[in-house]
């Protein structure tokens, strides 16, 4: 199976499985190779809720997306479509808190088309973890 594939129906699998599965076609990305896909252009897209956003701070520059609007976001024909989703070429880099949930977000949008979507391995924490620049939330 590769990442934007889905899962046979038939087959149940559980959730370790599945992120086993679906990570076997994504790229993810270091912290530091994500920071330098955004100095080339990229989009880093943080679907953490806000709470973890208020107590962890933000990564200056990311698009801030929650996970339940990500698809309608992103979608580079969605009429909900943020300015940044310019097309399916764009390179898309999600970020969660931890680097599970986005592995599986990143492949919900290259269902979308959105080919060039990966993640961010250890999310948000190994980006601060790195030193890499985090900002305060605006509440």
């Amino acid at each position: 199976m590769t990442a934007g594939q889905p899962v046979d129906d038939d087959q149940p699998v559980g959730i370790d499985e599945l992120l086993e599965r679906v990570r076997l076609g994504l790229d993810r990305l270091s912290p530091e190779e994500a920071y330098a896909t955004a100095g080339a252009g990229g989009l880093l897209v943080d679907i953490r809720y806000a709470a973890l956003r208020e107590r962890d701070g933000l990564i200056p520059g990311a698009l801030v997306v929650e996970r339940n609007e990500l698809e309608w976001r992103l979608d580079p024909r969605g009429s909900h479509r943020a300015p940044e989703a310019t097309g399916h070429d764009l390179r898309v880099v999600v970020v969660c808190n931890e680097g599970y949930a986005s592995s599986l977000a990143a492949v919900s949008l290259r269902q979308l088309g959105l080919r060039h979507a990966t993640d961010l391995t250890g999310g948000f924490q190994a980006w601060r973890s790195a030193g890499l620049p985090v900002v305060t939330a605006e509440t």
